[in-house]
């Protein structure tokens, strides 16, 4: 009989929840992952356009999940994006809980074009304005910006799930990771 192992996500998105799903079926092939979603408040804009907004978003969809629910492993996601000496792009911050530990990680950069990030500086969200590039529909709840800048090679998807199983190195192997 495969162990159960509870996992809260702190979102609703299903490119999220199936990154957490994903990853956590890789990293433990021999149990049974049980997920619930959940909407987590990141406590930051809609659209973070710093690093360092975007990692407390993660930060503080993790420790709402902890406050309010009981699970093995917690998991919150925030993309953002940050104008950078080379130009603009977008990313993501991952936080996991488990216990009294949070490890935090960040997933690929995508560069962006800077006519995306202008639209992004006056308001506009990530998914919106790349919906109206790519004539699309709610693309940020399919491939995301990255589907759509790589020909479909890769998808935000795919670049969460391996951030998310980067993220979870310390919480892994907790002995190698001590202060």
């Amino acid at each position: 009989m495969k162990l159960t192992i509870s996992i809260v996500v702190g979102s609703k998105n299903p490119v999220k929840v199936g990154a957490a799903q994903s990853a956590f079926e890789r990293l433990f092939p021999d149990n049974l992952i049980e997920c619930q979603v959940i909407d987590a408040p990141s406590g930051v804009a809609d659209q973070p356009m710093t690093d360092a907004e975007t990692k407390l978003g993660a930060i503080n969809r993790v420790k709402y999940c902890q406050s309010e629910y009981q699970a093995d492993y917690f998991i919150a996601m925030e993309g953002g994006v940050d104008l950078f000496d080379h130009g603009p792009a977008t990313f993501a911050y991952i936080a996991i809980a488990h216990q009294s530990q949070v490890s935090v990680g960040r997933g690929a950069q995508l560069p962006l074009p800077m006519q995306v990030y202008q639209a992004l500086t006056q308001g506009q969200e990530l998914g919106h304005v790349m919906d109206h590039m790519f004539n699309t529909v709610n693309i940020k709840q399919k491939g995301g910006a990255i589907a759509l800048l790589t020909n479909g090679n890769e998808t935000r998807q795919s670049n969460y799930t391996q951030a998310i199983i980067l993220a979870m190195a310390p919480l892994l192997h907790p002995n190698l990771y001590l202060n």
